[in-house]
């Protein structure tokens, strides 16, 4: 299993959509990401900052995060949310969330 922290911004003006997305985010969604071996999924917010938190327990990260990205379900839902985020300035090149070095852990 690898814990994985991620961090976007969002439009101040489109927080409010952005939560009420979230308030009933679309099953074929959660399914997907549950088929791409995403266990222990949280998004946090605080001001126009997301946080997400994600435990990835299958054995190819990249090519399970390809085939849900490649779900036309899971493109539609990207296409409403994308327009609320802004990638924070240091991301890396083709990332959208930012990924984040764990440097504490406790169990």
């Amino acid at each position: 299993m690898h814990r994985y922290g991620q961090i976007i911004n969002l439009k101040p003006e489109r927080v409010e959509e952005y939560k009420k997305l979230h308030a009933k985010v679309w099953t074929d969604v959660t399914k997907a990401i549950a088929k791409s071996n995403i266990k222990n999924y949280s998004i946090y917010l605080k001001d126009e900052t997301l946080f997400s938190y994600f435990e990835y327990v299958g054995n190819s990260y990249e090519a399970d995060m390809e085939e849900m990205a490649a779900n036309p379900v899971v493109q539609k839902w990207w296409d409403i949310c994308k327009p609320c985020m802004l990638p924070i300035e240091t991301h890396e090149e083709g990332e959208w969330w930012a990924n984040m070095e764990e440097i504490f852990h406790q169990d």
